[in-house]
């Protein structure tokens, strides 16, 4: 991942509508979600939800497919993954079991 991939990214996701949006297309898995229940599930209208939509695609974080007449929205975990390798590449002096996030770090310690 380029820099300016980097920043594309964490800009479109500096946005709480934004990453509300992100987060719920995360959660909807691979099919995505069509934008009329994005709205719907977020309260945001569709002209605004649009506008974010539109940030996200640009900065290559969702795709969108047509079915019929409505518009499927879905994340790209490529993208997010590429994120975070970009991100934490060498991450703590070449120590990359000590990066994970904290809630997995937690798990460990309980099993």
């Amino acid at each position: 991942m380029e820099t300016s991939d980097a920043v594309a990214a964490l800009a479109a996701l500096a946005q709480d509508n934004r990453l509300d949006v992100y987060r719920l297309l995360v959660q909807a898995g691979p099919d995505g979600m069509p934008a009329g229940a994005v709205a719907a599930s977020l309260g945001l209208a569709p002209n605004t939800l649009t506008f974010h939509f539109d940030r996200l695609r640009e900065a290559g974080l969702v795709t969108v497919r047509r079915d019929g007449r409505s518009m499927i929205y879905s994340a790209r975990l490529d993208a997010m993954n590429d994120l975070v390798g970009y991100l934490t590449d060498q991450c703590c002096g070449g120590r990359p079991d000590l990066c994970k996030p904290a809630r997995s770090r937690r798990k460990a310690a309980v099993t």
